[in-house]
């Protein structure tokens, strides 16, 4: 059985269940039903949820067993927030361990880089400043 596409494949816009039937018995249910959150997230979104709750949640555990930076598994999980909702600007990402008191300026730094909300360029001319 396929999984529920989150996207129409024409519009690229959240489709609505119109119809659910039970093969077992036969039944129908018509009307207008939406998703789930978890419905709505897209494949790469759920991989990397199940492997952020397998692994606790544990940034490092995340890291590891996919080959990615700290800032790209918060980039990750601020994206998987907001695509099921979930304001995710009010709270603080969870924290790197800090590196000559420039820790968290340096990693806010990466983690704009990593949304792609600076360059390259800027991220290495800001780092070179701190």
């Amino acid at each position: 059985m396929h999984p529920v596409p989150t996207q129409c494949p024409v519009c690229g816009q959240e489709p609505r269940v119109t119809r659910l039937h039970c093969d077992n018995c036969g039944t129908a249910v018509e009307g207008v039903f939406s998703l789930g959150a978890w419905q709505r997230l897209n494949r790469d979104q759920l991989a990397f949820a199940e492997v952020f709750i397998k692994r606790r949640g544990k940034i490092k555990d995340v890291e590891d067993e996919l080959g990615v930076s700290y800032p790209t598994v918060v980039a990750r999980l601020n994206e998987l927030l907001a695509a099921m909702g979930f304001d995710s600007s009010g709270a603080p990402p969870p924290e790197e361990p800090e590196t000559n008191g420039r820790g968290p300026q340096r990693q806010q730094i990466l983690d704009e880089l990593a949304a792609g909300s600076i360059s390259a360029t800027e991220a290495a001319q800001r780092l070179r400043e701190l």
